[in-house]
């Protein structure tokens, strides 16, 4: 953060004024140049862009009671406001159409002007779409590439955790004030974010977890990277906003394709239908991102390792019809325990025998 006490609080300020937003500090700064000409500019300039009501909050000047919280926050180790006005700030995020005028992040700043990478799916993943996440934020943070995604549950995790893994920066975007880690679950996996990378949010302290928080969030999600891969989603994920970010921002669109039986690959299809391009390699998103990539021989993205417990064995079969030896290529599970454990899940009614020594998840 490159401002002075003074400039912080008038940042601060002019975000906490209600009913103004990113949209609005955009205009008025526009028309005022700073912060603080905002706060300086008469009832009648001001109520040429906003409203009466809003106009007459800025007149009153910055409220040091209200922003004080954050001005303590800030003094903290790894804590930063980062504005427009910020040789920090993303230039990435400078292309887009409604860029957030303010930026509150803990971690490493670096990482926003690292080539970057967005991984997102549904919080509600199967184990093979969370080790699809992982393997390939692994894959690709060994490419030089920096992963972004929203740190909710599911495939987003998966994301950081695979960067995390292999020793590489990461990025958690996210919809709530950075003095609340959303979901709770989750406060180990942000510590471990803040060590290695960088946590970041428009939205000031406090701010708690609201819906519409996260489609604007994951605007900046697209927004700061090359391109954004969706790993499983249904049709109402939340991802596919992403997506449809990443698509009007001129990012590219990638997705895993799955078994036509599976609601979580319904969104997936839906994307490939539109122009996102299918990915069942790490190529199809290397080639594409050539020139932004670090040129090394990354480490294979495994398919599966070898499993436990018959929930895991249902996640790997997916839907359609497989026969045994496919399962066993999978699974990494000898003959034997196989079989064990398909008689189980047969018993349990949750998979049925086909001819031909297939079998099919029926739930």
């Amino acid at each position: 953060m490159n401002q002075s006490h003074d400039e912080t609080l008038y940042w601060v300020s002019l975000q906490l004024i209600q009913g103004l937003g990113g949209q609005g500090i955009c205009k008025l700064l526009q028309a005022f140049g700073s912060p603080s000409q905002i706060f300086n500019a008469s009832h009648q300039q001001l109520s040429a862009i906003v409203s009466e009501t809003i106009a007459s909050q800025i007149r009153k000047g910055p409220d040091v009671e209200a922003a004080q919280p954050t001005i303590d926050w800030l003094q903290l180790p790894n804590n930063h406001l980062i504005t427009l006005a910020d040789s920090h700030y993303p230039q990435k995020l400078l292309e887009i159409s409604d860029p957030p005028p303010v930026i509150y992040a803990k971690g490493d700043l670096a990482c926003l002007n690292l080539p970057a990478f967005a991984i997102v799916g549904s919080r509600n993943a199967s184990v093979q779409g969370e080790k699809n996440a992982e393997a390939f934020a692994q894959t690709l943070s060994q490419h030089g590439l920096c992963i972004v995604s929203g740190m909710a549950l599911g495939i987003d995790a998966a994301a950081h955790r695979g960067a995390l893994q292999v020793g590489k920066k990461t990025i958690a975007v996210v919809g709530t004030g950075l003095d609340i880690v959303y979901p709770a679950k989750h406060r180990d996996l942000a510590h471990q974010i803040v060590a290695q990378g960088l946590i970041i949010s428009e939205f000031p302290l406090g701010t708690p977890s609201r819906p519409q928080n996260f489609p604007r969030r994951n605007r900046i999600t697209s927004g700061l990277s090359l391109g954004c891969l969706v790993v499983e989603a249904n049709v109402q994920s939340g991802s596919l906003i992403t997506a449809r970010f990443a698509a009007e921002q001129g990012r590219e669109v990638f997705a895993i394709p799955g078994s036509i039986h599976s609601p979580m690959s319904k969104g997936c299809h839906e994307l490939i239908k539109q122009g996102a391009k299918l990915v069942d390699h790490i190529k199809d998103i290397t080639d594409e991102l050539a020139p932004y990539l670090i040129h090394q021989d990354p480490v294979e993205i495994e398919s599966l390792t070898a499993i436990s417990g018959e929930d895991a064995l249902l996640n790997i079969m997916g839907f359609d019809p497989i026969d045994i030896e496919l399962l066993i290529e999978r699974s990494g599970l000898t003959g034997e325990d196989l079989s064990a454990k398909l008689l189980m899940l047969e018993l349990e009614n949750k998979i049925a025998s086909l001819p031909g020594g297939r079998y099919q998840r029926i739930v």
